[in-house]
């Protein structure tokens, strides 16, 4: 309630105002209905939602991305509630798994902001997209499992974002595409890079010159998705998967993240080194024992993350 006192007092709608004018019907009228106004701005929802899942689903973190009237369109203030769950995330150190998500029918994200964008001048342009690409970035930093889960559109920074997961689930309505260059731009917050990673050049480089959209199951033939399920179905296929992630040791599915990714870009002499040093952090924990005496005993072993 701080917020909605400030907000009041501000206005000049709390402190400082005459007893016997709050008394009077026109004054209490007037002050309540600022108060509905007051708590309907600070009850408004961001265009990003972060929740965490309950019981046996502890750990498993759902980011929202809640902009229906722009078909999930990232702008300012999408990606600031982006960077900000980011963060969130990172910050938790229960966090298992995260889970991307719409709550916008047949849309995932159709990309930039394209009618905001409009009013930038070439710096902010430029600003911009920059701090755009390095909240993929951090995001696909992040220590622990994401997936991204794709039903209808997923367009330019929307597909972006999705590539910067470490899974992908769609329906099999969903459509991808990296238009930039219709635009005569380019994809600018990862595309050039993630993409090629995972289809290979020559593919990767066809759908960027063409800007051509793919449907679900040329998708999933490329690599883009693991999976393609029914329309509908996406989000409960990406929580199977969340729920099996997290009955693993989460030090050692932290330390599998970072042995395959930083080992996919080094040498393979480099990369071993990088995994012998993962290893080195599983090696002496109570999980790995835990992991041991639940195979002896044929029992569900129970993870702390120690």
């Amino acid at each position: 309630m701080f917020g909605l006192r400030r907000f009041l007092t501000v206005s000049g709608h709390l402190a400082g105002r005459p007893a016997a004018a709050a008394t009077s019907a026109s004054a209490v009228s007037s002050h309540s209905a600022l108060f509905v106004r007051a708590l309907q701005i600070l009850a408004q929802p961001g265009p990003v939602r972060l929740q965490k899942l309950s019981a046996s689903d502890s750990g498993i973190m759902e980011l929202r991305l809640e902009r229906p009237e722009a078909k999930n369109a990232i702008g300012k203030e999408m990606l600031r509630g982006l960077r900000s769950a980011i963060e969130e995330v990172d910050a938790d150190a229960a966090a298992t798994v995260v889970l991307v998500a719409s709550s916008v029918p047949k849309v995932f994200c159709a990309g930039a902001d394209l009618k905001e964008r409009r009013l930038m001048g070439p710096n902010e342009v430029r600003d911009f997209v920059n701090s755009l690409r390095s909240t993929f970035s951090s995001f696909e930093a992040l220590s622990i499992p994401t997936i991204a889960v794709v039903e209808g559109v997923a367009f330019g920074g929307g597909l972006e974002l999705a590539l910067s997961c470490d899974l992908r689930i769609c329906g099999e309505d969903a459509k991808f595409s990296l238009p930039e260059t219709g635009l005569a731009i380019i994809p600018g917050a990862g595309g050039t890079q993630r993409l090629p990673r995972i289809v290979g050049r020559s593919r990767a480089k066809e759908l960027i010159f063409t800007g051509r959209r793919f449907d679900a199951v040329e998708a999933v033939t490329m690599g883009v998705v693991n999976y393609c399920v029914p329309a509908g179905e996406a989000y409960q296929k990406a929580l199977e998967l969340a729920r099996e992630i997290n009955q693993k040791g989460p030090l050692a599915i932290k330390m599998a993240k970072k042995a395959i990714n930083q080992g996919a870009e080094v040498d393979m002499s480099s990369a071993l080194a990088i995994e012998e040093e993962c290893y080195e952090q599983v090696l002496h924990t109570q999980d790995r024992l835990e992991g041991l005496a639940a195979f002896a005993e044929k029992r569900k072993p129970v993870y702390t993350g120690k």
